[in-house]
């Protein structure tokens, strides 16, 4: 006879690893996946933050949550959440959140800061996404989810390198889609607009001058991010009411398909000899 023990270690979804899990988008992700019973591995460099949110969890869903101190601009600190989700075989689910907004225009901004928003936004982000799906790919499940931005569709409306870096984890999502088809394992890019959290505060802006209706609260962001992985979408705008305008995109972009690579100069240029 099983046991109820062993009936709940079956059924329960495992254990989802969450980066920048000590606030806004990433604490919000932990509590919602604590609630659907995931057991969590929480990474991001406060670490009494991260050890208030692991109370909290298991006080309040009685799940079982790690703290796993990381420096995502650190490549050591990097390979060491990597190795975490390649050697626990209990993880099932990546949110491959962590990154940082901009602190200005980009060309009134600090090439150093930029440079540290890609070590987070894209190198650190690659590193994991690609680790995560190696691994969930030889263990046949798993989910990935990488948070994106609206802007990876809209570059020019936002500072360029971040744009640059979102519009980075997308592509990425979408090559990765196709190479983990029938794996067993799901990815997702989420791209939320303007979202409440602190991440504004953190770079000297605020929402102050921004129309309140354009900005969604993060709690509504991530359950609808999360209802989107749950009905399979590979991308998910959690703003787009109409999703035949996302529809119209992607045809717009496969039917570009065929003409992007040639052996000869499009007539147009008139190049030809």
């Amino acid at each position: 006879m099983t046991s109820t023990s062993e009936t709940a270690r079956s059924t329960a979804p495992g254990t989802g690893l969450v980066t920048g899990a000590s606030s806004g988008i990433g604490a919000t992700y932990a509590r919602k996946l604590a609630a659907r019973g995931y057991d969590l591995v929480l990474v991001a460099r406060d670490k009494d933050r991260l050890n208030t949110l692991a109370t909290e969890l298991k006080a309040a869903f009685g799940v079982a949550a790690d703290v796993l101190p990381a420096d995502l601009t650190i490549a050591g600190d990097v390979r060491k959440v990597e190795e975490r989700l390649r050697q626990d075989t209990t993880i099932t689910l990546l949110a491959n959140n962590a990154g940082i907004g901009p602190n200005g225009n980009l060309l009134d901004g600090d090439i150093d800061y930029l440079d540290r928003m890609i070590a987070i936004n894209v190198t650190a982000a690659n590193r994991l996404a690609v680790a995560a799906a190696q691994a969930f790919k030889a263990r046949g499940r798993g989910s990935i989810i990488n948070i994106a931005s609206v802007v990876a569709l809209a570059p020019e409306i936002f500072n360029g390198t971040y744009g640059a870096s979102k519009a980075f984890v997308l592509a990425l999502t979408q090559a990765l889609a196709h190479e983990l088809a029938d794996s067993g394992v799901r990815i997702q890019a989420v791209l939320p607009g303007l979202t409440r959290t602190e991440i504004f505060d953190r770079v000297g802006s605020s929402f102050d001058h921004i129309d309140p209706e354009r900005v969604m609260d993060v709690d509504d962001m991530v359950s609808a991010a999360l209802a989107g992985l749950d009905q399979g979408e590979l991308v998910t705008i959690p703003s787009l009411a109409d999703v035949s305008l996302l529809s119209t995109f992607n045809a717009g972009r496969a039917a570009l398909g065929p003409h992007l690579s040639h052996r000869l100069p499009a007539e147009r240029y008139g190049t030809r000899a």
